[in-house]
């Protein structure tokens, strides 16, 4: 443990928000950890994949990332899942935390 130099541990209480979708192609469910890290941008989890991001409403926008990070197959459900997570994401302004 030498070699480690702690930056933060903080412990915060934060808001979770779980929501599952089904379309005609496949089945989505996400976790979404709104919280204060993170520049402010929730913290979005892929129940299926384990794959996570933070993201904002702007980032989500961006219909081609939300499809490749989250490994969908099917254009029409990543627009979906854009359209959906730009309703429900804060836009955020980046702000340094450092």
């Amino acid at each position: 443990m030498e070699n480690f130099e702690r930056l933060y541990d903080e412990v915060e209480n934060a808001h979770v928000r779980f929501i599952g979708f089904t379309t005609e192609h496949t089945r989505y469910d996400f976790g979404i950890l709104f919280t204060r890290k993170f520049f402010g941008k929730p913290l979005v989890i892929c129940m299926q994949t384990g794959r996570a991001t933070t993201l904002c409403a702007d980032e989500a926008a961006n219909v081609d990332y939300i499809q490749q990070h989250f490994a969908i197959q099917h254009r029409e459900d990543a627009e979906f899942l854009s359209h959906f997570f730009q309703q429900i994401l804060p836009s955020v302004p980046m702000e340094s935390e450092y």
